[in-house]
């Protein structure tokens, strides 16, 4: 039995998630305490939650502490199991966090799956749905299985309501070395409304311009129709010769627009100053499919804590070395595997 501590790391929810993934692909058991021991409401919240009754449904696991509040957890998978799934958060919490977590199981399962989920697609603190299907599902793609994502209804923070469908048809996962990022080819500003002042998006929209020089055609308005509950999200979209990256800030009340607009401009343009293919937050993702898939390396920007808490987790369950590499100072290279 493995035995882990939460509060390890970033002492978050990523520990558990990695966690129930890499359990359920290796099929070994675990045992998990100090839950979420670093963030002001420790324990399982309700999106951690539907995280484990997602995983134990996928590996039929046996699981103890699996409730709201609790610190705690034992999980003991039996088999993956492909078929259709529909899990639901019940909140607005991320619904896109619940996939990841059951999403490396299924990529290598003896079967396609369908998974059909709901809650917050559009989070702060969580991959929003753009970021899912336009920079991490295409290098998924990239490495073997196939998985394709359609968003029925985007759901903000705090009325959720979200809903998307992902088809997954499993296969080897290859190793992927992504070195160069190659020639931009096409960048998109994209401030997404749901029952917020139009004024909002412009004013996020012309803060995008100001700053990177985004010509007009580049930056766009998106309403949602019929939406669940008011919403803000500004995401701004690099596709370069050899990979996507999404960079994404939401609207908060009492927020000005062009202070959300300043946060991402900020991150995007030190990705495009740095020329690396990778940004952080896909660093994350990134890492645990070359681990899966036992080797390939990449170029990103210094590690940040959730990438270091994934590399920790992983020694838990699968011997694969990891090397990070300082090429330059706002540059590094993340080698997995032997070589």
């Amino acid at each position: 039995m493995i035995r882990i501590d939460g509060s390890k790391g970033e002492g978050g929810g990523q520990v558990l998630r990695t966690s129930l993934a890499l359990s359920l692909v290796t099929g070994a058991p675990f045992q998990m305490e100090n839950i979420r021991a670093g963030r002001a409401k420790p324990g399982l919240l309700r999106q951690h939650l539907t995280s484990v009754k997602a995983a134990a449904e996928v590996g039929g696991a046996e699981v103890e502490g699996a409730e709201l509040g609790s610190r705690a957890l034992t999980f003991r998978p039996r088999a993956v199991k492909p078929g259709d799934y529909h899990f639901a958060v019940g909140t607005a919490g991320s619904a896109t966090l619940v996939l990841q977590t059951v999403l490396p199981a299924l990529l290598s399962a003896g079967a396609p799956s369908s998974l059909v989920l709901e809650g917050g697609t559009h989070n702060p603190a969580a991959p929003p749905f753009d970021f899912l299907a336009q920079a991490y599902l295409p290098l998924v793609r990239r490495m073997g299985p196939s998985v394709e994502a359609t968003l029925e209804r985007p759901g903000f923070f705090p009325a959720g309501g979200g809903k998307f469908r992902v088809d997954v048809r499993p296969a080897p996962l290859q190793p992927l070395h992504l070195l160069e990022r190659g020639k931009v080819v096409r960048r998109m500003a994209t401030a997404l409304i749901a029952q917020v002042p139009f004024e909002v998006a412009q004013r996020e929209l012309t803060t995008v311009g100001r700053v990177l020089g985004w010509a007009a055609e580049e930056r766009r308005v998106e309403e949602v129709k019929r939406p669940i509950g008011p919403g803000n999200a500004l995401a701004l979209a690099v596709e370069s010769e050899h990979v996507t990256e999404v960079f994404t800030a939401f609207g908060e009340r009492g927020v000005r627009a062009e202070a959300v607009a300043e946060a991402v401009v900020e991150e995007a343009r030190a990705y495009l100053e740095a020329e690396v293919p990778v940004g952080q937050h896909l660093a994350d993702q990134l890492l645990l499919l070359l681990a899966l898939a036992g080797g390939g390396a990449f170029r990103t920007l210094p590690l940040e804590g959730h990438a270091l808490t994934q590399i920790e987790t992983f020694r838990h369950f699968i011997d694969v070395p990891v090397t990070v590499r300082e090429v330059s100072p706002r540059v590094r290279e993340v080698v997995v595997g032997r070589g």
